[in-house]
């Protein structure tokens, strides 16, 4: 058993995150190919097992302790990075049909060698910006967005609920700072036609309070949002 494995299954205890032999065995994939590229690009400044298995893999894992997604719904991971939170939610449930969108043509190729070693099925991987993804056929198309770490929740809005079908929702991972950038929020919400579903706030350990915000799209977002990228964060709704 390697030090990761070890972390890993321990953080898995801790947090009360139930995942079979296969899926363990993947997200330790995962960690040696996220530590192994990290090396040839920027992926993360959190390399070590402790951080990795905690501040990357458990709170993405959170996401379906608190968010209700139905089985076989579509999911895009907006400005995914490294591909958090929505690759390591397709690794534990595996019939979620997921969309992995980002900006960064690198960080697409790590994702696209992380799904073919891992032998994932029902990943897209697309090389888009946020605002330019919104006005092609993904538009109104996905069951749930979302989106961890990308910016105040405001321009965050602008950038994924685009993306939600009507009655879907736009799952956002934040901080401690997730009701004040909330209340920050509501003229962009009304704006996009979304509305606040739920709040969800856990400890997670060292990492401090996090936040799970569940807005609710309640009609089509108008037109012309998104608007340019310069647009949405010198004039955030």
């Amino acid at each position: 058993m390697t030090d990761f494995d070890r972390i890993f299954k321990q953080a898995l205890e801790e947090y009360q995150i139930t995942l079979d032999d296969y899926a363990v065995a993947r997200f330790c994939k995962y960690n040696d190919l996220l530590v192994e590229w990290n090396e040839k690009i920027n992926l993360t400044a959190l390399t070590e097992p402790h951080d990795v298995a905690q501040k990357h893999f458990i709170d993405s894992l959170m996401l379906l302790r608190y968010a209700d997604i139905p089985r076989g719904a579509s999911l895009i991971d907006v400005g995914t990075g490294a591909g958090f939170p929505g690759l390591a939610v397709k690794i534990a449930r595996l019939d979620i049909q997921l969309t992995l969108l980002d900006s960064l043509q690198k960080r697409i190729g790590f994702l696209e060698k992380v799904c073919t070693a891992l032998e994932l099925d029902g990943v897209t991987t697309i090389h888009s910006r946020a605002e330019d993804g919104a006005r092609t056929e993904l538009r109104d198309s996905f069951d749930f967005a979302t989106a961890r770490a990308v910016a105040p929740l405001n321009i965050l809005c602008e950038y994924c609920l685009p993306y939600v079908k009507t009655g879907g929702s736009f799952l956002a991972m934040k901080g401690k700072t997730a009701e004040e950038e909330l209340l920050q929020s509501q003229n962009a919400l009304e704006q996009l036609g979304g509305r606040l579903k739920n709040i969800h706030s856990f400890p997670l350990g060292d990492a401090g309070e996090r936040g799970i915000i569940e807005i609710e799209k309640l009609s089509p977002t108008p037109e012309k949002y998104p608007r340019k990228s310069k647009q949405i964060k010198n004039k955030p709704l």
